[in-house]
């Protein structure tokens, strides 16, 4: 009997994988000569999604997967204009005017987006649009509707807050956005924003920028180009220094001085009261400010929170800067003076930064001279100008670490300790160095025990009136708390904080929401999607009901109503009622 012989097939049978003609033969495309990664084809084109992180003054874009951002750029142009602000006209005719001039801007944005950052084509890339949670419907409406126009295959709507935890690898925590216009606060319990809790301050960068403005020309510098160069050898530079005028400070320079020469001191009045070297002031009433050229430094410039020191004894160390009074002392004449030239020597005194010279353009009602004009930056101007984001006391302009606090006082109590010790801070705004740090020792200055003195009662018969604690709930989580990204925590106090203290990694807090959005593009994951499909049948159903007023549709969906909107949501059920005994025993017994 003989043995069959084995198959010429078999006997050439190799496990191993033919990685190269595996690779010929599917559909593959190179990124870019700087990313060598593959992309993989889906129906619509490649996998990799555009990620657009757009703000009212910066725009980040880029795809998926990548670990920063292909292109950001100025969406105002090199003016640095913003897209929108916080006003908008009441009346409905300027509104429809104001939607097309934002429709207009929108639209050289997003073209620049795919045709100059990203070099690619609309038809073959899904979206993923990095919402801020205020970003008004109607700009979300215009973003969407130049995309679908494009022929976009579908925008995702995802949250910056909570984009921002999933760069972190974190689900979980109480996320603070110090954009330009606002500063928010969002608590975000297992991947789901908690809307109702939020919390908003106009306390920001345009608050800074306006602020910085109007500091550098009360104290700030110039010094003029000479008119020969005989003349600068011969002239002292304090001779021809002279007041700043308003044409050398324009938003570039502006703008150059607050992200390259300015950061966030150390709090001040730690030891001592600094306000006993100030002149008394008893008159406490509103003065307007003078009329100035520019009409952008109205409110914004000269900055009055914190005034009055009654609202909160727990912040008496940081009531009174030069922010604090200078509405009062332009109203005042030679007394204001003073005052303004107390607060300078105050803070120069404190100060450790030294003067910046800088070198401006020359203003142009000054026709002659040779060279560029010199910007001197005191220091104290430098460290101090900041102080402006942490004054609290107003109602409406809350400090940022009023913010976080007054949103944990909302959270449920359950919830405190684990959102305490999970504080993320993001923005560019946190990007000034020294600021993460100073936030964390405001918060923990408002939670520490305020001045016990009582105010003197109205009737001598009576008690006095006890101190309005007003964090007094919050102050057992002094222990956990925590800021993620602080680079340079204090001593922890606890396990708790001190392993969630500076335990994120090592992202720019400006792009960590971008950062966020490129993991959830790669996962497959991300917010409320909206497909082409969906946008051009609620498109349909709006048409047909503007044209035939017989006509309704059975759901009543319109283009507008089907974008993610969490002001239109219902709030979220409390916990369900108690069962009462005598109702369950009569449901069980069938009465």
């Amino acid at each position: 009997m003989s043995i069959p012989a084995t198959p010429r097939g078999k006997t050439s049978f190799n496990p191993t994988t033919p990685a190269a003609a595996r690779a010929a033969a599917s559909h593959t495309i190179q990124a870019s000569p700087i990313y060598t990664a593959t992309r993989r084809h889906s129906l619509y084109g490649v996998e990799d999604r555009v990620i657009i992180d757009p703000g009212s003054r910066i725009w980040k874009v880029g795809f998926s997967g990548e670990g920063r951002p292909r292109e950001v750029f100025l969406a105002g142009g090199k003016s640095g204009d913003s897209l929108w602000n916080l006003r908008r006209v009441t009346e409905p005719g300027g509104q429809g005017e104001e939607n097309k001039l934002l429709e207009i801007k929108l639209q050289h944005c997003l073209r620049s987006v795919f045709h100059d950052s990203l070099l690619t084509d609309p038809k073959a890339r899904k979206v993923i649009l990095v919402e801020h949670p205020l970003l008004p419907l109607h700009i979300k409406d215009i973003i969407a509707r130049i995309l679908f126009e494009n022929q976009v295959p579908s925008v995702s709507f995802a949250s910056s807050h909570l984009l921002s935890l999933f760069a972190i690898g974190r689900i979980t925590g109480l996320v603070l956005d110090c954009g330009h216009l606002e500063s928010v606060a969002l608590p975000i319990f297992a991947a789901r924003p908690l809307f109702p809790l939020l919390r908003t301050t106009p306390l920001a960068g345009a608050r800074l920028t306006s602020h910085i403005r109007a500091l550098l020309l009360l104290f700030g510098t110039y010094l003029p180009p000479p008119t020969s160069l005989s003349s600068a050898v011969n002239i002292p530079s304090a001779n021809r220094s002279t007041r700043v005028p308003q044409e050398v400070l324009t938003d570039a320079v502006i703008e150059e001085i607050k992200t390259r020469c300015c950061f966030v001191g150390d709090i001040l009045g730690t030891t001592a009261d600094p306000r006993e070297s100030i002149p008394s002031r008893d008159d406490s009433s509103e003065f307007d400010i003078p009329p100035s050229s520019d009409t952008a430094q109205s409110e914004s410039d000269f900055s009055h929170t914190g005034r009055d020191s009654n609202i909160s004894s727990q912040h008496e160390s940081s009531e009174f800067s030069v922010v604090s009074n200078l509405r009062e002392s332009f109203a005042e004449g030679s007394q204001g003076e003073s005052h303004l030239q107390a607060l300078s020597m105050m803070y120069t005194r404190h100060s450790t930064a030294t003067d910046l010279h800088m070198r401006v353009a020359p203003s142009s009602l000054q026709q002659t001279g040779t060279g560029r004009g010199t910007l001197i930056i005191p220091g104290w101007i430098r460290e101090r100008a900041s102080e402006v984001l942490f004054e609290g006391g107003d109602v409406d302009e809350s400090s940022l670490a009023e913010v976080i606090l007054d949103s944990l006082l909302k959270v449920p109590v359950d919830l405190r300790k684990t959102l305490a010790s999970s504080i993320l801070v993001v923005g560019g705004t946190a990007m000034q160095p020294g600021f993460i740090p100073r936030l964390h020792a405001e918060l923990l200055r408002s939670l520490s025990p305020p001045n016990m003195t009582s105010r003197a009662p109205t009737r001598p018969n009576r008690a006095p009136f006890p101190v309005y604690d007003r964090y007094v709930t919050l102050r057992p989580l002094l222990p956990y708390l925590a800021i993620l990204n602080n680079p340079s925590s204090p001593q922890p106090l606890s396990d708790r904080q001190a392993a969630n203290a500076g335990s994120s990694p090592a992202f720019s807090p400006a792009i960590m929401a971008w950062i966020g959005g490129s993991l959830a593009g790669s996962l497959k994951t991300g917010g409320v999607e909206v497909a082409r499909e969906k946008w051009d049948e609620a498109n349909s159903v709006q048409d047909a009901d503007n044209s035939m007023d017989t006509f309704i549709d059975h759901e009543g969906r319109t283009a507008k109503s089907i974008l993610p909107d969490w002001t239109r949501t219902s709030l979220p059920a409390g916990a369900p009622l108690a069962n009462n005994p005598r109702t369950s025993s009569q449901t069980t017994m069938g009465v």
